[in-house]
């Protein structure tokens, strides 16, 4: 084994330029093709007459036109007293919308104020509850203090009667 061979890396300078251009054209093919798709696309449509005609058709999504056919019959004599008439209801029908949105509104604003009310008397109650909680479980340890307090003395007593002679009555 000959241990003045030189190790060479796997990627050699010339690997590298042509992995980099190889990378290099990749990215510009995919950034450059698509609009270039699209044109010659729209070329060849318009070239094959394979477009539709223009719609002049230009209904507001209103309840009034919810038939398209009606939207579609455009009728070049009527009148400018009827579409005054479309104007006004269109205009009525809005009006109509944006006052039961108001209401709906302040009905929600009522609603609103109701529960934060509601909410501050349940907050104002939790919090008389856990001060009662906390008095009562203060009460419950002075409680047991004396009562341990109780029971040291009434075990000291007895057992001076004891001492004394005393003894426990048997019935």
């Amino acid at each position: 084994m000959n241990l003045q061979h030189k190790q060479q890396g796997t990627c050699s300078p010339k690997m590298m330029r042509l992995a980099t251009g190889l990378m290099g054209m990749c990215l510009a093919g995919y950034i450059a093709v698509p609009p270039i798709y699209w044109h010659l696309s729209e070329t060849l449509t318009s070239v094959g007459h394979f477009s539709c005609p223009p719609c002049d058709c230009d209904c507001p999504d209103l309840p009034l036109f919810s038939n398209s056919q009606d939207c579609m019959k455009h009728d070049p004599e009527m009148s400018e007293e009827t579409e005054k008439s479309y104007v006004d209801s269109l205009s009525d029908e809005l009006k109509q919308r944006e006052a039961g949105a108001l209401e709906n509104q302040y009905r929600a604003d009522i609603a609103l104020l109701e529960a934060k009310k509601v909410t501050s008397q349940y907050q104002k109650e939790a919090e008389k509850c856990n001060s009662g909680m906390e008095t009562c479980e203060e009460a419950r340890e002075k409680a047991e203090a004396a009562l341990e307090v109780q029971k040291e003395l009434s075990e000291m007593w007895e057992m001076r009667a004891r001492q004394r002679g005393w003894k426990e009555a048997t019935i």
